[in-house]
């Protein structure tokens, strides 16, 4: 279809774009490595069908916004159909006689497709212009209280029209050229939308239709060379590394496991990430890989409450970052600001929860909490800076062993009256169970350990405690920021646990649980660890406890702890155990994976919170109220002590509850 002089011309377009796309991916490639570690590229092959499925249908964009991510989902679904039609485009453009498929039934069904997509790409991203520029939607603001690099602001709504309209433009284009090809070569019924608007152009002259054909291939195409060095450096690099970002990702037990320091290697002088190049390299390609949809923002419970933390803004100054100064990373030099310089301020690093909501939200597997907690490492080991409120809980941690400061000798306090065995009088259990800091020293948490002991006591479960051997599992040391405290309390609790080999741990917190669970085994701890209700769960299955039978019609609302459900799935067990209580649950709007956060965890329990517009405890609270049921029911302790905090606070009369406090209630005793 092209003439010769058309054919070298389109040659040496793409070989100058090929120059500028190879340097481009050069630099991000360089940069990217300039982060600490290395990927295993050992963990593609057994992702790759999952994370296919994930591309193809786009699993993790419509778990929100479901009608915005449908026109969204139809513009990639185009443009993954596209990647076939503009190859045929470009093999027809020099093989005139080529037919892409043959001249059978397989021709016909791609051209439909062709024709069909066109016009669905083309209205979808029309949709999409519209929803931001007109319509101005709120989920592309970032409050103006949070810090962004001066460039973002004009830099996403620039991205956004050029990659807009670049598509409008090419699709466009397609669908002249193709229609000015049809009002020359004849209508086709598999081109409905190309062949009506061929019609319009019936009666032109062939020279005039010839010249309309060549345009459209030339506009079609030629707007893809053009387009892409500008597009290395836009937030649509996402289109290749985001299925990337998500088959390399680091293998976590938990989307809350952290990354191991070795503490020991006297070689290392710097401890977490004071800059840029400090991050692991998955925290530097999640910079090139945000989509800037502020999914993570949405969900975080520190922006949601008014602070001045947004993981979105967060990894968009950093692609911003990258984009100004990734060719002196790529070759060597250092960065020239801090990451609490540009990316994120001080105050808003100490606002994460480490709920883990925007890195279960996040469609492309990004994690801006693993930065955020390497910032923090940083300000704590390397310059002694964090808030003064966690000196306390870093001191109880040191000296009793608990942020509490509750000496030893009275850990087992809880259990006066109970005869509670310790694993010196009953060194070969069935469970050992982990009763925990909050549960063995907070008056209101103690409730719920003395209900679990009464449980497994009815139960007749053979368990232990380690009593005043047992220390703090160092999660607040280790979310806040010090590893080092974290390594020293680990360390102490695997030795004792490796010596005494327990077939099974149950922990009453869910800290607990994640930690022993999941972070030990990086430090030779391997145990097999229950929370209580999945116990209770299988308690029940076993038939070794029984409901008392009063026909008592019961109805709460469930809070799901972050580090029990998002961070580690377990979703169901405490349901299952309320419904075997006779006990029916309203869902609280925000649940499961979506559950929205206490306000406790990542030290939040023993500093003061940030400012905002409210506590997030009050928040969670007022949702609760909402539903009208008169009791809330939790799953840790840490969520019992902030949601009462509530209370107190607002007056509310919401009784809030355990699940084990009322299987203790309701089950058959002796």
């Amino acid at each position: 279809m092209l003439t010769s002089v058309e054919k070298y011309l389109f040659l040496i377009l793409a070989l100058i774009v090929l120059v500028f796309v190879i340097r481009a991916i050069h630099r991000i490639i360089q940069t990217i490595g300039r982060g600490q570690g290395k990927p295993d590229w050992r963990n593609i092959p057994k992702k790759v069908p999952k994370v296919f499925i994930k591309i193809i249908i786009l699993s993790p964009v419509f778990r929100t916004r479901r009608i915005v991510s449908t026109f969204h989902g139809l513009i990639a679904w185009g443009f993954l159909y596209y990647l076939l039609v503009n190859l045929a485009d470009l093999l027809w453009g020099y093989i005139p006689d080529f037919h892409f498929l043959g001249e059978g039934i397989g021709s016909n069904v791609y051209r439909l497709g062709a024709d069909i997509l066109t016009v669905t790409i083309w209205l979808a991203m029309a949709a999409m212009l519209i929803r931001r520029f007109l319509l101005q939607s709120p989920a592309f603001f970032i409050r103006e209280t949070i810090p962004l690099i001066p460039d973002v602001k004009r830099g996403i709504k620039r991205d956004s029209s050029i990659v807009g309209f670049f598509v409008l433009f090419h699709v466009g284009w397609r669908m002249l050229g193709e229609s000015f090809h049809l009002a020359l070569e004849g209508l086709d019924s598999w081109q409905p939308f190309a062949s009506s608007m061929a019609s319009l152009w019936v009666g032109w002259s062939p020279q005039i239709l010839e010249i309309g054909r060549h345009a459209g291939w030339w506009f079609s195409l030629g707007s893809i060379f053009l387009f892409l060095p500008y597009f290395l450096y836009s937030k649509h690099l996402h289109l290749f590394l985001a299925p990337l970002n998500i088959l390399l990702q680091p293998d976590r037990r938990s989307i809350g496991e952290l990354r191991p320091l070795d503490l020991e290697d006297q070689q290392i002088e710097q401890f977490g990430a004071e800059r840029l190049e400090h991050l692991p390299w998955n925290c530097m390609m999640d910079a090139y890989a945000c989509i800037m949809c502020n999914r993570c923002q949405d969900a975080c419970p520190a922006y949601e409450t008014g602070k001045v933390l947004s993981p979105a803004a967060l990894e968009i100054n950093k692609r911003y970052f990258l984009n100004r100064a990734g060719s002196d990373l790529a070759s060597g030099k250092d960065s020239d600001q801090s990451l609490i310089e540009f990316a994120l301020s001080s105050e808003a690093v100490w606002a994460c929860t480490t709920c883990g909501a925007c890195v279960e939200i996040c469609p492309v597997g990004n994690e801006p909490m693993q930065d955020i907690v390497e910032i923090r490492r940083h300000l704590v080991l390397m310059e002694n800076s964090f808030p003064e409120q966690l000196q306390s809980a870093y001191r109880g941690m040191e000296r009793a062993a608990n942020p509490w400061n509750i000496p030893p000798g009275e850990r087992m306090g809880w259990a006066q009256g109970l005869q509670i065995p310790t694993i010196k009088e009953n060194p070969d259990p069935e469970i050992l169970w982990w009763v925990g800091c909050a549960p063995a020293t907070d008056p209101r948490a103690q409730k719920t350990a003395r209900a679990f002991a009464r449980v497994l006591q009815v139960a007749k479960v053979d368990f232990a405690v380690l009593g005043e051997g047992e220390r703090c599992t160092g999660d607040s040391a280790r979310r806040s920021g010090n590893e080092y405290l974290f390594y020293e309390l680990a360390m102490a609790n695997i030795e004792v646990l490796n010596q005494i080999s327990p077939p099974r741990i149950v922990t009453t917190c869910p800290h607990c649980y994640h930690t022993i669970k999941n972070e030990y085994p990086a430090y030779g701890g391997e145990f097999e660890v229950l929370h209580h209700t999945q116990y209770l769960e299988e308690l029940f299955l076993q038939g070794r406890i029984k409901v008392r039978d009063d026909n008592i019609s019961r109805m709460v609302t469930f809070h799901d702890s972050c580090y029990l459900g998002r961070h580690n799935g377990v979703m169901d067990a405490p349901r299952n155990t309320l419904n075997q209580l006779g006990i029916t649950v309203k869902e609280l709007d925000r649940n499961r994976l979506n559950s929205f956060c206490c306000g406790a965890g990542g030290g939040q329990m023993w500093k003061e919170e940030e400012s905002g517009d409210e506590r997030v405890s009050a928040n969670r609270l007022a949702e609760a109220e909402m539903t009208g049921i008169e009791e809330l029911v939790v799953s840790c302790p840490f969520c019992m002590i902030m949601l009462n905090d509530a209370i107190t606070t607002s007056r509310s009369k919401l009784l809030i509850q355990d699940v084990v406090e009322i299987a203790a209630e309701r089950i058959l005793g002796e």
